[in-house]
Protein backbone atom coordinates (compact mmCIF):
# COMPACT_ATOMS: atom_id res chain seq x y z
CA UNK A 1 0.00 0.00 0.00
CA UNK A 2 1.36 3.41 -1.00
CA UNK A 3 0.54 6.76 0.60
CA UNK A 4 -0.53 9.28 -2.03
CA UNK A 5 -1.92 12.48 -0.58
CA UNK A 6 -5.27 14.10 -1.37
CA UNK A 7 -6.18 17.39 0.35
CA UNK A 8 -9.91 16.73 -0.03
CA UNK A 9 -11.10 15.73 3.43
CA UNK A 10 -12.63 17.21 6.58
CA UNK A 11 -10.04 18.24 9.14
CA UNK A 12 -11.81 16.96 12.25
CA UNK A 13 -10.76 13.45 13.23
CA UNK A 14 -13.36 10.73 13.76
CA UNK A 15 -13.25 7.76 16.09
CA UNK A 16 -13.06 4.13 14.95
CA UNK A 17 -16.52 3.54 16.39
CA UNK A 18 -18.06 6.06 13.99
CA UNK A 19 -17.01 4.01 10.96
CA UNK A 20 -19.90 1.73 9.96
CA UNK A 21 -19.67 1.43 6.16
CA UNK A 22 -17.30 0.58 3.32
CA UNK A 23 -18.41 2.07 0.01
CA UNK A 24 -17.09 0.96 -3.39
CA UNK A 25 -16.88 3.20 -6.44
CA UNK A 26 -15.48 2.99 -9.93
CA UNK A 27 -13.68 6.02 -11.32
CA UNK A 28 -15.83 6.33 -14.46
CA UNK A 29 -13.02 8.10 -16.29
CA UNK A 30 -11.13 7.29 -19.49
CA UNK A 31 -7.68 7.21 -17.89
CA UNK A 32 -6.29 6.10 -14.57
CA UNK A 33 -3.90 9.04 -14.34
CA UNK A 34 -6.79 11.44 -14.92
CA UNK A 35 -8.83 9.82 -12.16
CA UNK A 36 -6.01 9.99 -9.63
CA UNK A 37 -5.30 13.60 -10.56
CA UNK A 38 -8.97 14.50 -10.02
CA UNK A 39 -9.02 12.87 -6.58
CA UNK A 40 -5.97 14.91 -5.62
CA UNK A 41 -7.18 18.21 -7.09
CA UNK A 42 -8.50 20.64 -4.44
CA UNK A 43 -10.85 22.15 -7.04
CA UNK A 44 -12.64 18.83 -7.66
CA UNK A 45 -13.79 18.51 -4.03
CA UNK A 46 -13.86 14.72 -4.34
CA UNK A 47 -11.65 12.05 -2.81
CA UNK A 48 -11.58 8.56 -1.35
CA UNK A 49 -9.60 6.86 1.36
CA UNK A 50 -8.21 4.19 -0.96
CA UNK A 51 -7.61 3.79 -4.67
CA UNK A 52 -7.09 0.45 -6.42
CA UNK A 53 -5.21 0.76 -9.70
CA UNK A 54 -5.65 -1.49 -12.73
CA UNK A 55 -2.46 -3.39 -11.80
CA UNK A 56 -3.77 -3.98 -8.27
CA UNK A 57 -1.61 -1.40 -6.52
CA UNK A 58 -3.42 0.25 -3.61
CA UNK A 59 -3.01 3.95 -2.89
CA UNK A 60 -3.98 5.49 0.45
CA UNK A 61 -5.24 8.98 -0.45
CA UNK A 62 -6.87 10.01 2.83
CA UNK A 63 -6.22 8.57 6.32
CA UNK A 64 -9.23 6.57 7.51
CA UNK A 65 -9.42 8.69 10.65
CA UNK A 66 -10.59 11.60 8.48
CA UNK A 67 -13.77 12.01 6.43
CA UNK A 68 -13.14 11.74 2.67
CA UNK A 69 -15.55 13.21 0.11
CA UNK A 70 -16.84 10.26 -1.88
CA UNK A 71 -20.47 9.46 -1.02
CA UNK A 72 -22.29 12.77 -1.55
CA UNK A 73 -26.04 12.79 -0.98
CA UNK A 74 -26.59 9.27 0.32
CA UNK A 75 -28.50 7.12 2.76
CA UNK A 76 -28.88 3.54 3.96
CA UNK A 77 -31.33 2.41 6.60
CA UNK A 78 -31.42 5.28 9.12
CA UNK A 79 -28.02 6.67 8.14
CA UNK A 80 -27.72 9.80 5.99
CA UNK A 81 -24.77 11.62 4.36
CA UNK A 82 -22.55 8.57 4.62
CA UNK A 83 -19.22 10.36 4.22
CA UNK A 84 -19.10 10.80 7.98
CA UNK A 85 -19.51 7.08 8.74
CA UNK A 86 -17.82 5.36 5.82
CA UNK A 87 -14.56 4.36 4.16
CA UNK A 88 -14.50 5.10 0.43
CA UNK A 89 -12.67 2.91 -2.10
CA UNK A 90 -12.24 3.99 -5.73
CA UNK A 91 -11.28 1.44 -8.38
CA UNK A 92 -9.94 2.15 -11.85
CA UNK A 93 -12.69 1.37 -14.38
CA UNK A 94 -13.99 3.52 -17.25
CA UNK A 95 -17.57 2.90 -16.09
CA UNK A 96 -20.81 2.82 -18.04
CA UNK A 97 -20.08 6.04 -19.91
CA UNK A 98 -16.71 4.99 -21.29
CA UNK A 99 -16.94 1.27 -22.02
CA UNK A 100 -17.53 -0.47 -18.69
CA UNK A 101 -15.03 -3.32 -18.22
CA UNK A 102 -14.57 -6.34 -16.00
CA UNK A 103 -12.45 -5.63 -12.96
CA UNK A 104 -9.01 -7.16 -13.44
CA UNK A 105 -7.93 -10.28 -11.48
CA UNK A 106 -5.23 -8.19 -9.79
CA UNK A 107 -7.84 -5.62 -8.74
CA UNK A 108 -10.06 -8.34 -7.28
CA UNK A 109 -7.15 -9.77 -5.27
CA UNK A 110 -6.45 -6.27 -3.91
CA UNK A 111 -10.15 -5.70 -3.13
CA UNK A 112 -10.15 -8.90 -1.07
CA UNK A 113 -6.94 -8.02 0.78
CA UNK A 114 -8.10 -4.50 1.55
CA UNK A 115 -11.51 -5.69 2.74
CA UNK A 116 -9.98 -8.28 5.07
CA UNK A 117 -7.78 -5.57 6.58
CA UNK A 118 -10.61 -3.03 6.97
CA UNK A 119 -13.17 -5.50 8.32
CA UNK A 120 -10.69 -6.72 10.93
CA UNK A 121 -9.58 -3.26 12.00
CA UNK A 122 -12.92 -1.40 11.90
CA UNK A 123 -15.39 -4.23 12.65
CA UNK A 124 -17.58 -3.45 9.62
CA UNK A 125 -20.62 -5.71 9.18
CA UNK A 126 -20.65 -7.22 5.68
CA UNK A 127 -24.23 -5.95 5.26
CA UNK A 128 -22.75 -2.46 5.42
CA UNK A 129 -20.26 -3.08 2.61
CA UNK A 130 -22.04 -1.35 -0.24
CA UNK A 131 -21.79 0.15 -3.71
CA UNK A 132 -22.32 3.83 -4.46
CA UNK A 133 -25.46 2.88 -6.37
CA UNK A 134 -26.91 1.27 -3.22
CA UNK A 135 -26.69 4.48 -1.22
CA UNK A 136 -27.43 6.92 -4.10
CA UNK A 137 -29.61 4.88 -6.50
CA UNK A 138 -30.95 7.82 -8.52
CA UNK A 139 -27.50 9.34 -9.05
CA UNK A 140 -25.00 6.52 -9.39
CA UNK A 141 -24.40 3.19 -11.14
CA UNK A 142 -21.02 2.31 -9.65
CA UNK A 143 -19.32 0.00 -9.00
CA UNK A 144 -21.81 -1.67 -11.35
CA UNK A 145 -23.03 -5.12 -12.24
CA UNK A 146 -19.54 -6.44 -13.01
CA UNK A 147 -18.35 -5.90 -9.46
CA UNK A 148 -17.67 -9.34 -7.86
CA UNK A 149 -20.14 -9.22 -4.97
CA UNK A 150 -20.92 -12.93 -5.09
CA UNK A 151 -17.23 -13.90 -5.13
CA UNK A 152 -16.57 -11.64 -2.15
CA UNK A 153 -19.56 -13.03 -0.28
CA UNK A 154 -18.22 -16.58 -0.62
CA UNK A 155 -15.21 -15.36 1.37
CA UNK A 156 -17.46 -13.59 3.91
CA UNK A 157 -16.36 -10.19 2.59
CA UNK A 158 -19.78 -9.02 1.34
CA UNK A 159 -23.50 -9.73 1.56
CA UNK A 160 -25.28 -12.02 -0.91
CA UNK A 161 -28.35 -14.23 -1.00
CA UNK A 162 -28.24 -18.01 -0.43
CA UNK A 163 -30.25 -19.04 -3.49
CA UNK A 164 -29.03 -21.15 -6.42
CA UNK A 165 -28.80 -18.80 -9.42
CA UNK A 166 -29.55 -21.59 -11.90
CA UNK A 167 -32.66 -22.70 -10.04
CA UNK A 168 -34.18 -19.25 -9.61
CA UNK A 169 -33.47 -18.13 -13.19
CA UNK A 170 -36.71 -19.83 -14.31
CA UNK A 171 -38.59 -17.13 -12.36
CA UNK A 172 -36.93 -14.33 -14.34
CA UNK A 173 -39.45 -12.08 -16.12
CA UNK A 174 -42.28 -13.99 -14.41
CA UNK A 175 -44.82 -11.46 -13.16
CA UNK A 176 -45.73 -11.41 -9.49
CA UNK A 177 -49.07 -12.94 -8.57
CA UNK A 178 -50.54 -9.85 -6.94
CA UNK A 179 -50.10 -6.21 -6.03
CA UNK A 180 -49.57 -7.38 -2.45
CA UNK A 181 -46.46 -9.31 -3.53
CA UNK A 182 -45.12 -6.26 -5.33
CA UNK A 183 -45.69 -4.13 -2.23
CA UNK A 184 -43.95 -6.82 -0.19
CA UNK A 185 -40.93 -6.62 -2.52
CA UNK A 186 -40.50 -2.91 -1.83
CA UNK A 187 -40.97 -3.49 1.90
CA UNK A 188 -38.17 -6.03 1.63
CA UNK A 189 -35.95 -3.45 -0.09
CA UNK A 190 -36.56 -1.02 2.76
CA UNK A 191 -35.68 -3.72 5.31
CA UNK A 192 -32.49 -4.46 3.38
CA UNK A 193 -31.55 -0.77 3.61
CA UNK A 194 -32.76 0.99 0.46
CA UNK A 195 -34.77 4.17 1.04
CA UNK A 196 -37.39 5.94 -1.05
CA UNK A 197 -35.95 8.82 -3.04
CA UNK A 198 -37.22 12.20 -1.95
CA UNK A 199 -38.65 14.50 -4.60
CA UNK A 200 -39.63 11.68 -6.94
CA UNK A 201 -42.94 9.96 -7.55
CA UNK A 202 -43.38 6.51 -6.05
CA UNK A 203 -43.17 4.96 -9.53
CA UNK A 204 -39.91 6.73 -10.39
CA UNK A 205 -38.39 6.05 -6.98
CA UNK A 206 -39.32 2.37 -7.12
CA UNK A 207 -37.71 1.96 -10.54
CA UNK A 208 -34.42 3.43 -9.29
CA UNK A 209 -34.51 1.21 -6.21
CA UNK A 210 -35.26 -1.90 -8.29
CA UNK A 211 -32.44 -1.08 -10.70
CA UNK A 212 -29.96 -0.56 -7.86
CA UNK A 213 -31.09 -3.80 -6.22
CA UNK A 214 -30.62 -5.72 -9.49
CA UNK A 215 -27.21 -4.15 -10.11
CA UNK A 216 -26.17 -5.51 -6.72
CA UNK A 217 -28.04 -8.80 -6.25
CA UNK A 218 -29.28 -9.87 -9.74
CA UNK A 219 -26.39 -8.74 -11.88
CA UNK A 220 -27.11 -10.66 -15.07
CA UNK A 221 -30.23 -8.61 -15.90
CA UNK A 222 -30.77 -4.97 -14.95
CA UNK A 223 -34.05 -3.70 -16.35
CA UNK A 224 -35.71 -1.89 -13.41
CA UNK A 225 -38.70 -4.26 -13.55
CA UNK A 226 -39.84 -6.32 -10.58
CA UNK A 227 -40.24 -10.03 -11.31
CA UNK A 228 -40.54 -13.26 -9.32
CA UNK A 229 -36.77 -13.80 -9.33
CA UNK A 230 -36.13 -10.39 -7.76
CA UNK A 231 -38.88 -11.01 -5.23
CA UNK A 232 -37.38 -14.35 -4.14
CA UNK A 233 -33.91 -12.83 -3.80
CA UNK A 234 -35.24 -9.96 -1.68
CA UNK A 235 -37.15 -12.41 0.52
CA UNK A 236 -34.04 -14.54 1.04
CA UNK A 237 -31.89 -11.55 1.97
CA UNK A 238 -34.10 -10.57 4.88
Amino acid sequence: MTASYSPNFDLGKRSKKKIKFIIFHYTGMKTESGAIKKLQDPKSKVSSHFYIKKNGDILNLVPVSYEAWHAGISNWKNYKSLNSSSIGIEITNPGHQHGYKNFSPKQIISIEKLLKYLIKNYKVDNRFILGHSDISPNRKKDPGEKFPWQTLAKKKLAWWHRLDLKKIKKFRKVELNSKAEKNKFFKNLHKIGYNNIKGLSTIASNKYLTTAFQRRFRQSLINGKVDKECYLISKNLI
